[in-house]
């Protein structure tokens, strides 16, 4: 199989990874923080270097547990933006969201809690920080924004919008499911407030590990309560970070996977690898643009962007080209609104149900993309017989 679905799960792993996991589990598979014996003295100290590794990555702040764990970034936007969101209050987000964002705003909406603005985008997928300043209300209370587009691969201005966000005294939250160890990210000189990521995607780590940073004086309310391993006789769920958005126990597996996949990108250098992979997406691109019949989305390639490629093959819907790249050449990839309505609606490609995507990670090679670039071709030649 030629896997280009990176952008759902990055697939393979490191065996690196593969081997802690199994190894930690096996030696270190009991409940963290909540005995003495060594055993458990050593779980909880593989979370929280975990904690202080993914801080330091972030450039997030001093005090490393502020970082918190979930089971992937769509719970931790349900926890964050339930948490921050006050009755009365106004959201501005962007048309570019995935429905981790747009699903719990809309909920909120529904609800009569808030309401919401969104935002659109440029003809080469970018948000404008100006129009941002322009949607701001009196009850406008944050700016939740993806760092990037799991549909165009398009990095957002995330410096100029936190600038904007601290001018005007909004919170400013970054969904970084897609950027998270794929592009470097500096909360502090963004003016991040919360960033949330995901580990199954560019962090290498497995499916069911995610998390926030929450900066010092945001205050995210409680909406899970329960055990914590700590201060058991008090009635009320614990204030203090990381407890105060944690609940039961971690999926200490995971996290020891998460560990060792943050390890491998920084002996491999983040930069390293996105240039590796941008490489091989140009290769892609102009090899797409060649064939007739392929329409590319977006149609330009300027600014900073994730190794994604969306596109459409003429006379053939999404879903049944995937299909034939599956069944006849053995290429994985994502057909469909790709979770991300919005941003079909925007580029034209929601009525005929999304585009097919391809996205790359580190493991694949210059004869993989030589090979989706030949199917696609074969596949656009069929229209014709």
């Amino acid at each position: 199989m030629i896997y280009l679905d990176n952008s759902a799960t990055t697939f393979p792993k490191p065996d690196t990874v593969y081997e802690f996991m199994i190894d930690f589990y096996k030696n270190h598979g009991v409940n963290p923080g909540r005995s003495g014996f060594d055993a458990a003295m050593e779980a909880g100290e593989i979370i929280t270097d975990t904690r202080k590794k993914l801080t330091r990555l972030f450039n997030a702040g001093e005090d490393y547990r502020r970082l918190t764990f979930s089971h992937n970034a769509t719970d931790s936007l349900n926890i964050i933006l339930q948490g921050l969101i006050e009755k009365g209050s106004h959201v501005i987000t962007t048309m570019l969201e995935h429905n981790s964002v747009l699903r719990p705003l809309y909920a909120l909406q529904q609800q009569g809690i808030c309401e919401v603005t969104y935002l659109p985008f440029d003809a080469s997928g970018y948000v404008d920080p100006g129009d941002i300043a322009k949607a701001v209300k009196k009850n406008s209370r944050l700016v939740v924004c993806t760092h990037c587009s799991n549909v165009l691969g398009t990095v957002q201005p995330l410096a100029d919008i936190g600038k904007i966000c601290r001018e005007k005294g909004l919170i400013f939250v970054v969904d970084g499911s897609q950027g998270a160890g794929a592009i470097p990210v500096d909360m502090q000189a963004c003016n991040i407030d919360v960033y949330v990521f995901t580990g199954h995607k560019c962090l290498m780590g497995p499916t069911g590990t995610g998390g926030s940073y929450v900066r010092e004086n945001i205050t995210v309310k409680h909406t899970r309560y329960g055990g914590v391993g700590v201060k058991s006789a008090f009635p009320n769920h614990l204030e203090e970070y990381p407890y105060r958005l944690e609940a039961g126990t971690l999926n200490i597996m995971g996290i020891a996977g998460l560990n060792a996949g943050i390890r491998w990108i920084e002996q491999q250098g983040m930069e390293n690898l996105h240039h590796k992979e941008m490489t091989l997406w140009k290769q892609l691109r102009d090899g797409l643009a060649q064939i007739e019949g392929v329409k590319i989305y977006p149609s330009t390639e300027t600014g900073p962007r994730n190794p994604v490629l969306s596109f459409n093959i003429e006379g053939f819907e999404a879903a049944d080209a995937g299909t034939i790249l599956d069944v006849d050449y053995e290429i994985a990839c994502r057909t469909g609104l790709h979770c991300a309505p919005m941003v079909h609606k925007h580029i034209g490609t929601f009525d005929q149900h999304g585009a097919i995507r391809f996205s790359l990670g580190p493991f694949n090679t210059e004869q993989d993309v030589s090979h989706a670039t030949n199917a696609v071709k074969d596949i656009s030649a069929m229209r014709k017989k």
